[in-house]
C-alpha cells in the first residue's frame, strides 16, 4: 500500500523539520520513495565539508609557556581514532583538551541536524544517544571517548540491528567509563552497567519484578526458561558476566604489568569471574570462552519480549506521541521481533510505525526539544547554521545540554517537561537570537524575500506560509503586527529596517504553538 502521509508531517517527525528544498524534493519523488531512501542511507551525508571547515576557539594556560594553546581548532578532529584522542589523557593535558572533544561532537551534531541529507538517521541518532545516555560534561574521560562513541557505536546501527548496537555500546570506552564497568572484576563486580542494561537499555523498569519475587525460580515463566521479567539476582549475575570487559586505560593488571593507554576495548581474562552463573533462568557453565558470558547476557536481553515492548514503545513515543496507541506499539513490536536477526531490524520497525494510522494522525502531538527547535527553524528559514560557542551555550542553558545529561535516563521525552514557563522563555530567546544572528551562526536567508513584500500583512503571510505551510489565522496576524507596531496597509518594503523586521516575523511565526510542536 502506497504511503499516504503529508510531506510536512513526515518531515516534522522523521527529519529535523522541513526545508523548502526538501519539501519540493519529497513532493516530486513521493513519500514512498523518500522514506525508502531515508531508511537505507548510503554515501556522503553532505556535511563533510562543513564539518571540516568549522573551527572552535581553544585557549588555556600551561605551567610551561611552550605548552600554552590559543588557536582556532578544527572540529573534524572527531574523525580521528580513539587512540589519538586518548593521548590527551596519557599526556595529562589540561581538561580543556578533553572537553573540546565533547564540544566538537556537539558542534558536528548541530551541523548534521540542519544539513544532513539523511535526516531520519540523524533523528534516530539523537534517539539512541538518549536511550544509551552518557554524560560527557560531568566526566571528562567520557568526553575523550565521545567522538568514537558517536561514530563507531551509535551511528552505524541507528537504523540497523539492536543486538549489534548493544555490543557496540557495551564495549565502548564511553559506556565503560560512565557506568564503571572498566574496573569490574571477579569478586568485586560493579553492578552499575548491568543494572542500567536491564532497567534502561533493554527490558525496562516495567519488567523489574523484584518487589514481587526475590528468587529466580518464582518469576512467572522462569521454570520454562521464559521469565516474564528480571529481578536483582539477574542484575548481580549479569554483572559477574561482564567482569573483565574493560578498556586500555593504562591500569595495572598485576605482576608489574599495565594495560596500554589507547582507550580501546579489551577483555582482561584475569579479571573475569569464570564460575557458574544464572541470568534470566539460563544456566551459564563455568569457564566459558573469552567474552562468552557477557555476549550471552546481551543475547538474552536483546531477544526478551519485554525488550521489544519497552524499546518499541519508546520509539513510538519519539516518532508519534507522548501516549502512543496500543495498535502502533503492537505493530512496532511485531516488526521488531520478526526482524531481530536482520541487519536492518530498526529500519523495519520504524517503517511499521510510519505506516500506522497513529503516525498519519499525529501532527502536532509532540513538543520540539531545543535541538529540534533550533534545527527546524534553521531549516525552514534558510540559516546556514555554522555552530558557534554562543549557540552551544544557549542550547546548554535551554535544558538540552548535548551529551551532558547527568542521569543515565537521557533527556525526558514527554511534552510537559519542556513546557514550563522558564523553558518557554528560553525557547523564545533561542528563536529571537537565531533570527537576529546573535551567535553569528548565519542570518535567515528567507528574510530577504519577506522584506520585499509591499505591506506588513503580506510580509507576515509570506513568513507564516514559509514556516508553517498555511496562512496565519486572523488573530495571529493581529497579535504579531500589533506587537511589532506595524499598521495594516502601510508600506513595508521601503522601510530601512525591513530586513530586520522580516527576521523578527520569522521568529514570531516560530513562536506559535503550531511551530513549537511536531
Amino acid at each position: 500500500m502506497a504511503l499516504d502521509i503529508d510531506p510536512r508531517l513526515a518531515l516534522n517527525k522523521l527529519a529535523f523539520g522541513p526545508s523548502e528544498a526538501e519539501l519540493r524534493e519529497a513532493g516530486k519523488m513521493g513519500m514512498e520513495a523518500w522514506l525508502a531512501r531515508q531508511l537505507k542511507p548510503s554515501g556522503d551525508d553532505g556535511c563533510g565539508e562543513r564539518i571540516q571547515a568549522a573551527r572552535f576557539h581553544l585557549k588555556y594556560i600551561s605551567k610551561t609557556p611552550e605548552a600554552e594553546v590559543d588557536e582556532e581548532r578544527p572540529i573534524d578532529v572527531i574523525g580521528q581514532p580513539i587512540e589519538e584522542h586518548w593521548k590527551v589523557v596519557d599526556k595529562k593535558l589540561p581538561n580543556q583538551e578533553r572537553s573540546f572533544l565533547r564540544t566538537a561532537t556537539a558542534a558536528a551534531t548541530l551541523i548534521r541536524a540542519v544539513h544532513s541529507r539523511w535526516q531520519l538517521r540523524e533523528v534516530l541518532v539523537d534517539f539512541w544517544h538518549n536511550h544509551f545516555n552518557v554524560n560527557a560534561v560531568g566526566e571528562n574521560l567520557v568526553a575523550v571517548a565521545l567522538p568514537s562513541y558517536d561514530r563507531d557505536a551509535i551511528r552505524p546501527q541507528a537504523l540497523g540491528n539492536f543486538r549489534a548496537m548493544l555490543e557496540a555500546v557495551a564495549t565502548s570506552a564511553a559506556m565503560q567509563i560512565y557506568l564503571n564497568n572498566r574496573t569490574s572484576r571477579g569478586g568485586a563486580a560493579n553492578e552499575n552497567y548491568a543494572r542500567e542494561l536491564f532497567e534502561l537499555h533493554t527490558l525496562g523498569r516495567p519488567a523489574y519484578l523484584n518487589a514481587l519475587y526475590n528468587k529466580w525460580r518464582d518469576v512467572p515463566g522462569a521454570l520454562d526458561s521464559k521469565p516474564q521479567g528480571y529481578i536483582d539476582q539477574d542484575v548481580y549475575e549479569a554483572a559477574r558476566a561482564f567482569t573483565g570487559w574493560s578498556i586500555e586505560d593504562g591500569a595495572g593488571i598485576g605482576a608489574g604489568r599495565r594495560l596500554p593507554a589507547t582507550g580501546k576495548f579489551i577483555y582482561v581474562e584475569a579479571w573475569h569471574d569464570n564460575y557458574q552463573k544464572r541470568v534470566l533462568a539460563m544456566e551459564f557453565d563455568p569457564y566459558r570462552p573469552p567474552l562468552a558470558d557477557g555476549r550471552k547476557v546481551l543475547d538474552l536481553v536483546a531477544d526478551h519480549p519485554a525488550t521489544a515492548r519497552y524499546v518499541c514503545e519508546k520509539l513510538c513515543r519519539r516518532l508519534v506521541s507522548d501516549q502512543p496507541t496500543p495498535a502502533v506499539i503492537t505493530a512496532a513490536t511485531k516488526a521488531w521481533t520478526d526482524a531481530r536477526r536482520q541487519p536492518d531490524q530498526i529500519a523495519r520497525t520504524v517503517e511499521a510505525i510510519v505506516r500506522s494510522d497513529a503516525f498519519r494522525r499525529s501532527a502536532g502531538t509532540k513538543i520540539k526539544r531545543p535541538l529540534e527547535l533550533y534545527a527546524s527553524f534553521a531549516r525552514a528559514s534558510g540559516i546556514d547554521a555554522t555552530p558557534t560557542p554562543g549557540l552551544l551555550n544557549e542550547l546548554d542553558n535551554s535544558g538540552q545540554r548535548l551529551f551532558g545529561w547527568g542521569p543515565p535516563t537521557g533527556h525526558p521525552d514527554d511534552s510537559d517537561y519542556w513546557l514550563s514557563s522558564s523553558m518557554m522563555r528560553r525557547r523564545w530567546s533561542l528563536l529571537l537570537g537565531l533570527a537576529d544572528d546573535a551567535w553569528k551562526v548565519g542570518p535567515p536567508q528567507a528574510a530577504v524575500s519577506i522584506a520585499a513584500k509591499a505591506t506588513p500583512e503580506a510580509a507576515l503571510l509570506a513568513a507564516h506560509q514559509m514556516m508553517l505551510g498555511v496562512d496565519p489565522p486572523a488573530k495571529v496576524t493581529k497579535a504579531v503586527l500589533d506587537g511589532m507596531g506595524l499598521r495594516v496597509g502601510t508600506r513595508f518594503d521601503n522601510r530601512k529596517d525591513a530586513l530586520s523586521l522580516a527576521r523578527r516575523l520569522l521568529a514570531y511565526c516560530a513562536m506559535t504553538p503550531t511551530f513549537q510542536a511536531r
